[in-house]
């Protein structure tokens, strides 16, 4: 499905849904950044998706980043809540969607790089490329405050 993200346009149609989420930032022991290439907006990303009931949020985390890169990760800790009302996601079946995603620090512990459905391409990113990559505003601050070394408390926004 594809969908069209809204970062404050005040064309942007109204949100009416809310779906909490994760995303993850994911570091190897060299420092790479662990970022797939989505299939729904055609920009790069942390690996990430939608809660499910009946899961824990680090569930959530583990599961997503492993359907959409093949890489097993441990939950480390919260980088930030994510829920600026004036960033929406409007999909081709009529949903729009408010941002609602809590970011959490993961570290791989096995798997292999693969793609999946969501995502065209994966892999390893040194930050100091990121610049050469096609990354949505909100995507790029929780990179930024995933990578920074001084960030102790959590982002809430």
């Amino acid at each position: 499905m594809s969908r069209i993200d809204y970062f404050h346009d005040p064309a942007a149609p109204p949100a009416n849904s809310v779906v909490p989420s994760v995303t993850a930032v994911v570091t190897n022991a060299e420092g790479e950044l662990l970022l797939i290439h989505k299939t729904d907006n055609n920009l790069w990303a942390l690996p990430g998706g939608g809660h499910d009931v009946g899961e824990s949020v680090s569930d959530t985390v583990i599961r997503e980043v492993q359907e959409e890169t093949g890489i097993d990760v441990e939950v480390v800790s919260v980088v930030g809540l994510y829920t600026d009302p004036n960033h929406v996601m409007a999909y081709d079946d009529g949903e729009v969607r408010q941002q609602f995603s809590i970011c959490f620090r993961a570290r791989p512990i096995g798997g292999e790089l693969r793609t999946s459905s969501e995502s065209k391409e994966v892999r390893w990113v040194n930050p100091a490329d990121l610049a050469d990559l096609d990354i949505h505003p909100s995507m790029r601050l929780r990179i930024d405050h995933g990578l920074s070394p001084d960030r102790v408390e959590p982002y809430i926004g």
